[in-house]
């Protein structure tokens, strides 16, 4: 099954830019320059547009993405899009009314009815009767492996069954074989409450990781996994802490190659802070929030707080004194190895 198959919020206001703040002594932007999902320079002015009724911008912004085989940026675009029209749909439908074919408007449609099916308590029959849309945004472009991420998140809610979602993975990794969004969608379908445990989730991402180029997002999946262990509080099944650390490790090393305070790997970064507090390290930890500088995300905050700004300026704040307390007896480059949170 797939266990074994190889590699397996916030619309700113134009006025407000989106710009790395002003560091404090530390190394950190105060708490009023941190940003929460703060979209980039390419898609912020989509938001905006798309607030104002136009879509244009986001249309030639996905189909960029699209021409340019801009894979991870697309999906990413995809999603935040999507959770737009959630509550501002009204460009969206513009869109689709002025171009009822375009490949674009159809995913962000099809990106947005699917995320409505799993809120609904009727998840399964709601997905369900998804099927014929997502299959025609998967058939609408056979080099786009974004549809197919969908297309794998549609086949987990809607039940379809181990060789329906072993199918779509195919079609996925033919697509592109290092594609995080559809790594990460087989490992939500391992993951303990759906069809695996956290082990086989790690073994899974440790292997995708080993598969891919230095560099590739996929190198986080592991930090990912065991993230999810770590946020679940579930023992059952628990992969050993030096796996966890190793995970780490990897994700330490994926930072370390983008530029501080880099909106892109913001997430990967957010997650692996977490990861770093829970495992406590907190010296590693502060030097993570120096290289996120002011891009604090949902994910992984929303999952512990019903404020994930609050919470990873709590986080934060918790880390940037342990690691001064510890500084004088470990220097800049030492590991504090305390257990417990710091937040």
């Amino acid at each position: 099954m797939v266990r074994t198959m190889p590699s397996l919020r916030v619309l700113f206001p134009a006025s407000r830019r989106v710009r790395p703040a002003p560091h404090t002594a530390q190394g950190l932007p105060p708490d009023g320059d941190v940003l929460l999902d703060a979209p980039d320079d390419r898609l912020g002015p989509a938001l905006v547009a798309a607030a104002l009724g136009d879509h244009e911008p986001a249309a030639k912004l996905l189909a960029t993405t699209r021409g340019g085989a801009e894979w991870e940026n697309r999906d990413r675009y995809t999603a935040r899009l999507a959770t737009f029209a959630h509550s501002r749909g009204e460009w969206l439908a513009h869109w689709l009314a002025a171009s009822p074919d375009d490949p674009d408007a159809r995913l962000v449609e099809a990106e947005l009815a699917v995320r409505r099916a799993w809120q609904s308590p009727a998840r399964a029959e709601r997905l369900r009767e998804l099927g014929p849309l997502v299959d025609a945004v998967v058939a609408a472009d056979p080099a786009d492996p974004v549809p197919c991420r969908l297309a794998l998140d549609h086949a987990r809610g809607a039940h379809a069954g181990d060789a329906a979602f072993e199918t779509r993975w195919e079609q996925a990794v033919r697509r592109s074989s290092h594609h995080y969004g559809c790594h990460v969608a087989a490992l939500k379908y391992l993951s303990a409450p759906w069809h695996g445990s956290h082990r086989a989730c790690v073994d899974f991402a440790e292997q995708a990781a080993d598969d891919a180029p230095a560099g590739a997002l996929v190198q986080a999946l592991p930090v990912r996994a065991a993230a999810a262990q770590l946020l679940s509080g579930d023992a059952a099944g628990a992969v050993p802490q030096a796996r966890i650390d190793a995970a780490a490790e990897r994700a330490i090393a994926l930072s370390a190659a983008y530029p501080v305070g880099d909106p892109w790997p913001a997430e990967v970064r957010n997650l692996l802070v977490y990861v770093l507090v829970e495992r406590g390290r907190g010296v590693e930890a502060a030097e993570q929030f120096r290289r996120i500088g002011p891009y604090a995300t949902s994910f992984p905050w929303a999952s512990v707080s019903d404020d994930p700004l609050a919470r990873f300026l709590e986080a934060r704040d918790g880390v940037r004194h342990l690691e001064a307390a510890v500084r004088p007896r470990f220097g800049r480059a030492g590991h504090s190895r305390a257990h417990g949170h710091y937040a």
